[in-house]
């Protein structure tokens, strides 16, 4: 798979063919963003609160773990959370209730994924607000819309953003140019900029952490750098962060990249050698169908400074 970064990481020949569909890109955007925050487009406004988790870049920014993690302090500290998203990938097009046995062909890999991980109700739904009013018959008393800053019909109380620290903002301009989903001064609009890596002022830093694989399929585990030399599959949005992370843990690695949300078929995973095969939690998630010995996969716990999920329960309890 060819990775469209090696062309947004700065401008060139690549981007500048392409920069007059990227600022149409942005233009339309924007467009939309002013269409929605001058009235003339109808903002759903819920009974409860709504904090929206997103990227104003290409994905692969740790978005789905930072998720988990807020779920997590929602629940800590005394609300009832639920999530909706779209379910990318899934072939649902309807309000789906996701379950950890959903099927993620179905519902698409990070609404099972999120399901299996945060305990709490999960709805995929093209349409965000029949989703979120579905979370609010079931109980929720806070709605968490992941990958959902662009999608302006669905009202919110919180704006976070997640970028990926080392590629920032590649070049800076709009797709197909560039990384960006929306103008640059996007980022600075949002409520809280939360950055995987080392941020800059301003910014939250998000860490994420494994030492422990998994089977897929199964229930053993085993530390991580036991396995030594590795076939490692990704298809999420920076493969090679992946591949870097299992180099960091001391492990040999034969990379593997896919599409962010790959299909797998069986094939996919077979390769000479009897060397293990690891892949990420969301690809695990999709390859259990055809799980066997030797397939592995690494969870990720995302680590955060509990100042800013006090901020976010704040925001979100605090009368309008």
């Amino acid at each position: 798979m060819k990775d469209p970064w090696r062309h947004w990481e700065h401008i060139g020949v690549w981007s500048l063919a392409l920069l007059p569909l990227s600022l149409l890109y942005c233009a339309a955007g924007g467009l939309r963003r002013w269409f929605y925050r001058r009235g003339y487009g109808r903002v759903h406004a819920l009974s409860v609160p709504v904090v929206v988790v997103g990227n104003v870049t290409v994905g692969g920014t740790g978005k789905t773990p930072f998720t988990a993690w807020l779920c997590a302090q929602l629940i800590a500290a005394g609300m009832r959370p639920g999530v909706v998203l779209r379910g990318y990938g899934g072939r649902n097009r309807h309000v789906l209730r996701v379950a950890p046995t959903t099927d993620p062909r179905i519902a698409g890999d990070e609404a099972v994924l999120l399901a299996r991980r945060t305990g709490v109700p999960v709805i995929a739904s093209p349409d965000r607000v029949r989703g979120a009013q579905a979370l609010i018959w079931e109980g929720c008393d806070v709605i968490v819309a992941d990958d959902g800053l662009q999608h302006y019909r669905l009202g919110r109380r919180v704006e976070i953003g997640i970028l990926d620290g080392k590629r920032r903002f590649g070049n800076g301009l709009c797709l197909p140019s560039g990384p960006l989903r929306e103008g640059r001064s996007r980022w600075g609009s949002l409520d809280f900029q939360v950055t995987q890596g080392t941020p800059v002022a301003g910014e939250w830093g998000m860490t994420l952490a494994g030492a422990e694989a998994c089977a897929v399929g199964g229930d053993e585990r085993v530390p991580v750098k036991t396995l030594g030399r590795v076939h490692a599959v990704a298809g999420i949005g920076n493969p090679g962060r992946f591949f870097a992370y299992l180099e960091e843990l001391g492990l040999e690695v034969v990379a593997h990249a896919f599409a962010d949300h790959h299909n797998y078929v069986a094939g996919d995973l077979i390769f000479a050698g009897a060397d293990p095969v690891v892949m990420t939690e969301k690809d695990a998630v999709k390859c259990e169908r055809f799980a066997r010995p030797g397939l592995w996969y690494l969870p990720v716990t995302a680590t955060v400074d509990l100042e800013i999920a006090r901020r976010i329960v704040a925001r979100l309890t605090a009368k309008e």
